[in-house]
């Protein structure tokens, strides 16, 4: 069964349809890269995965089970849409650190609230049961633990009490990939994760992306990064004027496109 099933996706802004019948699937372990020209839908289409962005047509299915559907308006309300923004981590282009905690802070944060939202859901016998503030304190012990596992895994170990200002892009970036990381999602989205770096800095977040494949981590990248698309990618489609031009194994789409405007979009980015 697909980790990830999306059946003809919509979006309109106004008159302009964004997406069009976008339909792909994605495997477990397997690593997705969206390519394409600025404007094409890449950036829509996570959006409206990770319920940024309310779609106006199709279904968005993750281990079967119906996420979405724009023929069930009961798939889309407030409650609901929280909760299946869990099963998405995304990473977004410009970091998105919150500047007044360290790194550390900025990874079990998001946890650390849907904790304490789940638990506000218990009855106050349950609550009481549960051991009070002991338990609270236990809770905060395991996910700085945990924390403190996903910044070492990003090589940020020695990092964990710096702010954003105190770090490189790189690492910034790479806190943020820890972040999202931190409540376990079934798929793991980058949207251009190295547009906002310096060409030195591009590296140690790629590295550690592709890391992440070896680890078989369910991923969808977004990248303009094309050797890397081709090498680290199980599979890439390439995306214009937002529909899907031409999807399958890397190497045959970047090395030997079908598609005339695949050929055109790629001999670009080769002059380039």
């Amino acid at each position: 069964m697909a980790v990830l099933e999306v059946r003809d996706l919509e979006k309109h802004f106004g008159s302009t349809r964004v997406l069009k019948q976008i339909s792909f699937s994605l495997e477990e372990g397997q690593a997705l890269s969206v390519i394409g020209s600025s404007g094409s839908g890449k950036t829509t289409l996570l959006r409206c995965l990770n319920f940024l962005e309310r779609p106006d047509g199709g279904k968005i299915l993750v281990r079967g089970e119906t996420l979405f559907d724009a023929a069930d308006p009961a798939t889309w309300n407030e409650n609901s849409v929280r909760e299946k923004r869990l099963h998405f981590g995304l990473v977004f282009q410009n970091f998105n650190l919150f500047p007044q905690y360290t790194a550390l802070q900025n990874v079990i944060l998001a946890p650390e609230l849907l904790s304490k939202d789940r638990k506000r859901g218990e009855t106050s016998g349950n609550a009481r049961a549960s051991g009070g503030n002991a338990g609270g304190k236990t809770d905060r012990a395991a996910l700085e633990q945990k924390g403190m596992e996903l910044l070492e895994q990003m090589g940020l170990a020695d990092r964990a009490g710096h702010y954003p200002h105190q770090l490189s892009g790189g690492q910034q970036q790479r806190v943020a990939i820890a972040r999202a990381l931190a409540l376990s999602p079934d798929i793991l989205c980058f949207d251009e994760p190295t547009s906002a770096l310096d060409p030195e800095l591009t590296g140690e977040v790629l590295r550690v992306i592709r890391e992440l494949a070896d680890r078989r981590t369910t991923m969808m990248i977004v990248t303009h990064e094309m050797a890397f698309a081709r090498d680290v990618a199980d599979q890439i489609i390439f995306m214009d004027g937002g529909v899907i031009v031409e999807q399958g194994d890397p190497k045959q789409v970047i090395d030997n496109p079908k598609q005339e405007r695949t050929r055109r979009f790629l001999a670009h980015y080769a002059r380039n």
